[in-house]
């Protein structure tokens, strides 16, 4: 009568993406994984079945539904939904509290669909390309206090204080003066006495903040996400996460993803590249950065793990603030020794010294310093050229580079790709939920949905379906 399909089965189609969630959720060991409730209890009645939440997870991702009570409503109205799950409507509530009980699970759920991909050879496991980009928190910035701003605020309010109180006693003295004189006393007073109350209920939360500080031994502090920190300016994000990506380069597809509250990019490039390396199945690999993650440090554990890092130089220090020569414009040369400066003149090692963890050696050359032509350029007084003890490993890094400049645009057009469709297409301009782990299993589903979604498009779902029951 209806002239519709008498079967929901009738609705999904062969490449339908929901057939691939089922077979490719039904093919986890959930357990394993780390999902709670897996085994119902022998007592009581049996809550719902991990892998319908998740496959309703997997789905809201991929469609651009992170919302619990959006998934919800989708459950009773959404003909894709109602198949994958069978009819079954749980309520955002039980959603919800799926996705924050399983926080920790949803990385593992990424990394077997990496393998699985690999199976595929879809990942080319030759470069990865590494970056990082800031997502908002549940935190706005007035809820966020550095210990600057703190002791900034404690300062001018002991001053509004001091200042206060200076006019309350001169107040109080005209008062009495104009008591004898037989006048009257005016409101000022009180209207003084509320301002400082309120200025010292101020100042002793920003002091009480300021002691939390001191005693965890961090920089900054946030009320709404207590594990959310203050972002760079340039990022356009206020206080959010530090999101890192390596992606690989052959089908721009997420190899490894991690979520963290430093502010800097800075010692993040070794341990993102390694846990990727482990994904991929590989012993040796090849990682493309920017200058944001130029550490001597890093590139020194990269070479140890057997990755062969590219990361360009960032033109630094207080000789380019000046607008005097930069130390790449000094040739080092390894056999004798010796820097050879702009002018030619020879910079000899004369002074040792401690940087941090490594030996740091000043290469200096006085007498040459007085007689150049080339002074007014270089230095005030003499040009001092420091070299750390390990710094052979950036000069082997900025070898590679300038034999392959290329690989460089290779970063921008693999690793771009995946944060502008995660921030544009997915929305996943903020996130909707608060602390670090919780933050971390958020992500986990944003990335699998992205590789699923590029998996889709590269092989198509009955590949991929076909991949799963093999």
């Amino acid at each position: 009568m209806l002239l519709l399909p008498e079967a929901v089965d009738d609705y999904v189609g062969p490449d339908n993406p929901v057939r691939f969630i089922e077979a490719f959720v039904d093919g986890l060991d959930l357990a394993a994984a780390g999902f709670v409730r897996v085994a119902a209890k022998e007592t009581g009645r049996p809550g719902y079945d991990p892998a319908d939440l998740l496959k309703l997870y997997v789905y809201g991702y991929i469609n651009r539904l992170r919302s619990s009570r959006r998934l919800e409503a989708e459950a009773h109205r959404n003909i894709e939904v109602i198949w994958l799950l069978r009819h079954l409507k749980p309520d955002f509530r039980t959603i919800a509290d799926f996705r924050r009980l399983n926080r920790s699970a949803f990385k593992q759920v990424f990394r077997e669909f990496v393998i699985l991909c690999r199976q595929l050879d879809l990942f080319g496991r030759e470069l990865l390309a590494v970056d990082g980009t800031r997502i908002k928190a549940v935190n706005n910035k007035d809820r966020n206090f550095t210990r600057g701003a703190l002791t900034k605020f404690i300062n001018e309010a002991d001053e509004k204080l001091a200042d206060y109180m200076k006019r309350l006693d001169e107040g109080d003295a005209q008062e009495e003066k104009a008591v004898g004189n037989g006048g009257g006393s005016g409101s000022s007073d009180g209207k003084l006495a509320e301002k400082i109350a309120a200025i010292k209920g101020k100042r002793d939360r920003h002091k009480a903040l300021l002691d939390e500080l001191d005693k965890t031994g961090e920089d900054q502090i946030s009320l709404t996400d207590p594990d959310s920190r203050a972002m760079a300016r340039m990022t356009k994000v206020g206080v959010g996460y530090n999101i890192q990506l390596a992606v690989d380069v052959k089908h721009k597809l997420i190899a490894e993803q991690e979520v963290c509250n430093q502010v800097l990019d800075m010692g993040l490039l070794a341990p993102t590249v390694e846990a990727a390396m482990d994904t991929l199945g590989v012993d040796r690999i090849e990682a493309v950065a920017d200058r944001g993650y130029f550490k001597i440090e890093d590139i020194e554990a990269c070479e140890k793990a057997g990755i062969t890092a590219y990361v360009p130089k960032p033109i630094r220090g207080p000789a380019v603030a000046e607008g005097f020569f930069s130390k790449e414009q000094f040739r080092y040369d390894p056999d004798k020794d010796i820097y050879l400066c702009p002018a030619d003149q020879v910079l000899s090692p004369r002074h040792f010294g401690k940087s941090r963890d490594n030996v740091k050696i000043d290469y200096v050359n006085r007498d040459a310093c007085k007689a150049c032509n080339l002074r007014e350029r270089c230095t005030k007084s003499f040009r001092r050229v420091s070299r750390l003890e390990n710094e052979a490993v950036l000069d082997r890094m900025a070898a590679r580079l300038a034999a392959r400049p290329d690989v460089l645009d290779q970063r921008r057009e693999s690793v771009e790709h995946p944060f502008g469709t995660i921030k544009q297409w997915m929305y996943q301009g903020a996130f909707l939920m608060r602390r670090l782990e919780n933050v971390r299993g958020e992500f986990s589903l944003t990335a699998l949905a992205y590789n699923i979604k590029r998996a889709i498009t590269l092989v198509g779902v009955p590949s991929l379906i076909k991949a799963v029951r093999a």
